[in-house]
């Protein structure tokens, strides 16, 4: 499995595998260094060594069988695959000279360690100085960003503005910076593959020149030499012309990153900063999220740049709904909150600018807050309520209606009638006051559980209801 490939338009996100890939490469270059290191303290000794040219020999070209190229993609060209089995080839050579106990070559000092010194000071050297400064700006941005993401929505608007910019500058900055270290980097990696390979060859080639037992060996490793001359040409061929169409790209997306985005299979991806609550109160943890519209999935990927790795377990949602947030109901800026169908509550997040904000909710047809209020009605302000107010709704209007039960017992007892305070269209007798009693018995003995009922405009419309079912009015006299 070759490396993977570093696209510039994934500097721009910045995503977790676009990290992960970076890792891969920094990594191969941190072992290609070591074994140059490696590779030039066992030419040194085999030049000093020439009692011991046998045993340095022997140990030079175990180095070189066990390093494996590792090119750039899945497929691999002739060219490379005759480069990449190269360094087999030589330590092939080398114990079949070992065999032959020729001498070093005078010259192995010129060939061979100086080129690949050189190619370890100032390419390897360059792309390790190239993620300092990388590392460094990461760091940077991701400090101004948090700091102006923590400014509150309250401050004077020429104070939030000058702050945008400010994050504008850096955040352009370091998009630079993230374009020339990958540029860097791969620029390495093709440049070993000729940089590093073509001393190797020349040391070989004076090995054949010193060596008059190596005559017959030199001779049956032609084939391979020329074979593997010309993939070197050819690979060097097709950098250098490919180099300058590839700084041609990279000053592109320099100028207008936006118009070179890499193609993604979601609607929207990017930062977010994700609000959690804590046991003391809330945090804001940044994620990366992704959003795709037709199945209205959200990812969310706790991830920081600056700590390198994951912060937590990826959690995907489904969409039901979002809206944007109030400025004057949130502290922070850029807010807006989105509903899920298979998880409970409200998920509160925050954009990185007022326009993030305005492409993440195209992205899934978010809604105004106003709109979102109408539309919620009372059904949504009824389940916002505590249940402590609706038990104490429900015994206040109890305890009304025991009072006009007992009202209406002391004016029968008096005499009065139900006629008295109804007049004449409903009287309530014995009958009557005996069903409310029984109902009022029920209430009290089973409780209520069909929503609406704790009020009194649901009381009176079910009464009314029942009424015009139940009761039948009374013949009229003849």
């Amino acid at each position: 499995m070759g490396l993977p490939a570093l696209e510039f338009s994934e500097c721009c996100l910045d995503s977790p595998q676009f990290r992960e890939r970076l890792r891969s490469h920094e990594a191969e270059l941190d072992k290609t260094n070591k074994f140059i290191k490696e590779l030039i303290k066992d030419g040194k000794s085999l030049v000093a060594a020439l009692k011991n040219l046998s045993a340095a020999k022997r140990k030079f070209a175990d180095s070189l069988n066990e390093f494996k190229f590792r090119c750039i993609g899945d497929a691999e060209t002739d060219d490379e695959i005759c480069i990449a089995k190269s360094l087999q080839e030589f330590a092939t050579v080398l114990r079949n000279l070992e065999d032959e106990r020729m001498r070093m070559i005078e010259n192995a000092s010129e060939v061979l360690i100086t080129p690949l010194e050189k190619f370890r000071k100032e390419q390897i050297g360059a792309a390790k100085d190239a993620k300092k400064k990388y590392d460094k700006e990461t760091e940077k941005y991701c400090g101004v960003l948090e700091k102006h993401l923590n400014l509150s929505s309250k401050k004077k608007e020429s104070q939030l503005q000058e702050a945008d910019s400010q994050v504008d500058l850096v955040r352009q900055h370091f998009y630079e910076v993230s374009l020339e270290y990958v540029f860097k980097v791969q620029e390495v990696q093709e440049r070993k593959m000729f940089e590093f390979v073509e001393p190797l060859l020349a040391f070989l080639q004076g090995l054949f020149t010193f060596y008059h037992h190596g005559y017959e060996l030199a001779k049956d490793f032609s084939d391979f030499k020329t074979e593997l001359t010309i993939s070197i040409q050819n690979t060097r061929n097709r950098f250098e012309g490919t180099r300058s169409e590839v700084e041609a790209l990279m000053k592109k997306m320099k100028e207008n990153p936006h118009e070179h985005k890499n193609i993604s299979p979601y609607t929207m991806e990017g930062y977010l900063y994700v609000q959690e609550k804590r046991h003391f109160g809330t945090s804001w943890v940044k994620h990366y999220c992704t959003y795709q519209r037709e199945s209205k999935r959200i990812t969310m990927v706790p991830f920081d740049q600056k700590s390198g790795g994951k912060g937590g377990e990826d959690e995907a949602v489904t969409l039901k709904s979002c809206t944007r947030r109030k400025t004057d109901s949130i502290e922070k800026r850029f807010c807006f909150d989105v509903e899920a169908v298979d998880r409970p509550g409200v998920i509160t997040m925050q954009a990185l600018s007022e326009e993030d904000r305005r492409l993440w909710m195209e992205a899934m047809d978010g809604r105004e807050p106003d709109r979102e209020q109408e539309e919620q009605g009372w059904d949504q302000v009824q389940d916002q309520e505590q249940g402590w107010d609706q038990v104490q709704d429900w015994d206040q209007e109890q305890d009304q209606v025991q009072d006009w039960d007992l009202e209406q017992d002391q004016e029968q007892d008096q005499g009065l009638g139900a006629g008295a305070g109804l007049g004449s269209a409903a009287q309530l007798d014995s009958i009557g006051f005996s069903i409310i009693k029984r109902c009022i018995h029920a209430v009290e003995t089973r409780g209520i559980n069909e929503q609406g009922l704790y009020r009194i405009v649901g009381v009176n419309s079910r009464v009314q209801k029942l009424l015009s079912i139940l009761m039948v009015p009374p013949s009229l006299p003849t």
